[in-house]
């Protein structure tokens, strides 16, 4: 089903000399086959400010596999949720909340955004900036959609978080897509 991405990382000799240190696809990808979903890792950092080194000993997609980013850190994934993979409510993903803000770009099809109360079908170029929201997705289309996420660590401020239902901070999503 899925198209992995190229992945070009750049790095640093021992005499500072800026090179290519990989090309090559994304070295971590999943798929879930009854979700018609497909996630590629293209990579995250460990905390902020980001440490930049000549090379990285273990590529940092080969460490946990998880939703949010790490604390303090980033992550930039590409998925691609298939057409014909809804539930009975109509939603592709399960409804889902992180700590992070999230910037979403369409690189191809179509892909909606559910929310609590409203929902926006977003066409390849549009952007969405996702805060921290209870959300699910769904392609209700007829080409696979491919989504570029780029996620950023984030905290609930106490006046958002005493808005909240109640428990929502103690269900956050902070393992796989179905955790």
């Amino acid at each position: 089903m899925s198209t992995v991405p190229r992945r070009v990382v750049t790095g640093h000799t021992p005499d500072g000399v800026s090179v290519v240190v990989a090309d090559g696809p994304v070295p971590v990808s999943r798929e879930l086959p009854d979700d018609g979903v497909a996630f590629h890792e293209v990579w995250n950092t460990s905390g902020a400010p980001a440490p930049l080194s000549a090379v990285e000993d273990v590529d940092p997609t080969e460490r946990e596999l998880a939703v949010p980013p790490p604390p303090r850190g980033t992550k930039i994934r590409i998925n691609e949720f298939a057409p014909g993979f809804l539930d009975e409510r109509g939603l592709q993903s399960p409804v889902h909340r992180t700590a992070s803000v999230d910037y979403g770009i369409v690189l191809e099809g179509q892909i909606t955004l559910v929310l609590d109360d409203s929902e926006v079908t977003l066409h390849a170029g549009d952007i969405v900036v996702q805060r921290g929201t209870d959300h699910a997705w769904a392609n209700r289309g007829d080409t696979v959609a491919r989504v570029c996420f780029v996620l950023v660590d984030g905290e609930f401020t106490p006046e958002l978080a005493a808005t909240l239902p109640e428990g929502a901070l103690d269900r956050l999503s902070r393992k796989g897509p179905r955790d």
